[in-house]
């Protein structure tokens, strides 16, 4: 009996990889072997790359957090502990954007934070 080869899922396979590879430099993007282990390669950086912009963008507004608390005299880490010690539960993305966008509501929230 001849062997079965099953090429139309073969080829479908093929043509998934070779689609994922388009933009890859070379013979990264027309060779299937090479374009198979190049996509790989780019799942993993994707996969990392998720977790990495996460942490970028938590860096980024506690650094705006840090920028906007600093013109009133105070720093970071007495703001967000002021903060928890009145249990006022707000994100760091949301006092980010207050402190960049509406600093005379940032200006209040520090004021109600910081009085007795």
């Amino acid at each position: 009996m001849p062997r079965s080869t099953n090429a139309v899922s073969s080829r479908r396979k093929r043509k998934k990889i070779l689609k994922s590879s388009r933009g890859f430099y070379g013979s990264r993007s027309k060779v299937y072997t090479v374009a198979k282990n190049a996509v790989e390669k780019s799942f993993l950086y994707a996969f990392s790359g998720r977790k990495i912009k996460k942490r970028n963008f938590r860096s980024l507004w506690i650094r705006r957090i840090n920028a906007g608390i600093r013109q009133y005299g105070k720093s970071y880490s007495e703001f967000l502990s002021q903060l928890s010690e009145k249990k006022i539960k707000i994100n760091r993305k949301i006092l980010s954007h207050l402190s960049m966008n509406e600093p005379d509501v940032f200006k209040k929230m520090v004021d109600n934070v910081y009085s007795k």
